[in-house]
């Protein structure tokens, strides 16, 4: 299976195990829930999944990779302890807790959830002295004489025997006892991630265009040489980084990441034809409604992979717009929650009410709980901005009341409505550059494969999707109401795969 339906069959499971009866018990027994073990190729979001599902059901995670672990960090050390059996007294020996064990019940006491996930990745390649342990582990839950707390799911993770030397395998035991998923590197699933997480446009355009170079691993007489999703994505990231500063991104850079000479001297041409389309078109232009008829008639007549190129240009930039504004909005409904909550603890029900005691606490509750969470990994970028925000508004209301005993909630609500007026600022912009951008490209294309392009990455977008649901887009329902959508895009695909990547003379 591909990594989305993994995502959903753990997810799903992590939901049944959660489940409890009228009196609160867990209706499968802890003894009965299988342990996952999830098995793929390396660099193919294993990990990353299961932070978006602590995420999704607002639960603890903690993570830990098993080749970093001996028998004692992982059992805990011995210890001499004296027993009492039939009246008399024996030493034996004990052990201290499992590293592991209490960094479960660590997170518990930081983040104030008692359930969770435990992700152990590499399960199968740790080594021969922790190797009894670890099968005992995945059978009884237990490492030495402590056990995984209930309410805690245990998830592993590891790589098939060909891509790692170092793999033990399972008896039928073993493999009875755990719920098995297979994944195999799949680039469409891949790619909706990309799109909604904000991969670099060059990484997604050069990917449609060369498939079979996302994801490769070889031997060769020099070792093995491969590209992974992982590398695709650290990739981006630091392209991103490299361009905000002006720094160089050239084939020494690349090669660092994806670690196939070929399809690391493939991209480096191509992202060098992708930052010349970049500096010709203008995009900012584009989305402001300001392209001349040059750059329209220039787009009209490039060759397909440029055009192609030139639409992942538009849609990354339109993406991040979308995508900012729906932060900012979450933000600014968090904010709106708070300040309710304030208002109702008021005495009086009046703007004039003193809020300077419950805004300081808000303020400080807020301040906590964000850094409990990102020390825990549990934040997410909206979550970290919501918070941010509110922090932020509440510092701008007490600065603008100054060294005053008390504070009117009209003080607050003001700070409030400058929250809500930038974001309103927020929209109109966003707006204005979605219709810019398919009025773009209606005027250079038409409704041909290009419009298709920007309907599909907005259609994988979640952002994208959350503000045209919220705020509309009359030509996108227009575009998207084509009857031969579905059609088109296989048929796009396959063009695309035609494409070679040759440098412009």
């Amino acid at each position: 299976m591909d990594i989305r339906q993994a995502k959903d069959q753990i997810k799903y499971a992590m939901q049944a195990y959660f489940s409890k009866d009228e009196f609160g018990n867990y209706r499968l027994t802890p003894q009965r829930q299988r342990p996952v073990f999830l098995i793929g190729a390396p660099g193919i979001g294993k990990t990353a999944i299961m932070e978006q599902i602590a995420h999704e059901l607002d639960v603890a995670l903690v993570s830990y990779s098993m080749t970093h672990h001996t028998r004692q960090s992982a059992l805990g050390l011995p210890f001499i302890a004296k027993k009492n059996y039939g009246g008399e007294e024996f030493e034996v020996s004990e052990y201290t807790m499992s590293e592991i064990i209490s960094s479960v019940y660590d997170a518990i006491e930081a983040t104030g959830r008692t359930e969770g996930i435990l992700f152990l990745d590499e399960i199968n390649c740790v080594s021969e002295t922790l190797t009894p342990a670890m099968l005992q582990f995945l059978q009884y839950k237990t490492f030495g004489r402590h056990r995984v707390p209930d309410g805690w799911i245990v998830v592993t993770a590891g790589n098939p025997p060909e891509y790692n030397r170092t793999v033990h395998d399972f008896d039928i035991a073993t493999w009875d006892r755990l719920k098995r998923i297979d994944v195999e590197p799949d680039f469409n699933v891949w790619r909706d991630y990309a799109i909604d997480h904000g991969t670099h446009p060059a990484v997604i355009t050069y990917l449609d265009i060369k498939r079979n170079h996302f994801y490769s691993v070889e031997t060769t007489v020099d070792g093995k040489s491969f590209v992974t999703a992982r590398g695709w994505d650290d990739l981006s990231a630091m392209i991103r980084l490299y361009e905000e500063q002006n720094l160089p991104v050239d084939e020494l850079l690349i090669g660092q990441y994806v670690q196939d000479p070929e399809i690391s001297k493939s991209f480096a041409v191509y992202y060098e034809l992708f930052t010349k389309y970049r500096s010709d078109y203008q995009i900012d232009k584009i989305l402001a409604g300001e392209a001349d008829e040059g750059i329209i008639s220039r787009a009209a007549k490039a060759p397909f992979d440029e055009r192609v190129s030139l639409m992942g240009l538009i849609t990354d930039a339109l993406g991040n717009t979308l995508r900012s504004t729906m932060l900012e909005e979450k933000a600014v409904e968090f904010a709106f929650g708070q300040l309710s909550q304030i208002k109702e603890g008021l005495e009086a029900d009046s703007d004039e009410a003193d809020c300077l005691e419950a805004a300081r606490e808000a303020q400080l509750e807020a301040t906590q709980t964000l850094a409990t969470e990102r020390a825990n990994g549990l934040i997410t970028e909206g979550k970290r901005l919501a918070y941010q925000r509110f922090i932020a508004l509440v510092s701008d209301a007490l600065n603008e009341n100054g060294s005053e005993a008390t504070m009117p909630f009209a003080t607050l609500k003001a700070a409030f409505g400058a929250a809500v007026e930038r974001l309103d600022t927020m929209v109109e912009d966003a707006s204005a550059a979605l219709d810019n951008a398919f009025t773009f490209t209606e005027a250079a294309f038409g409704s041909d494969q290009e419009m298709l392009l920007l309907v599909t990455a907005l259609s994988a977008n979640r952002f994208g999707m959350d503000f045209i649901n919220s705020h509309g887009c009359e030509k996108y329902f227009a575009h998207n109401q084509d009857l031969l959508f579905y059609e088109r895009g296989n048929d796009l695909a396959d063009r695309i795969n035609q494409v070679s990547l040759e440098e412009e003379e």
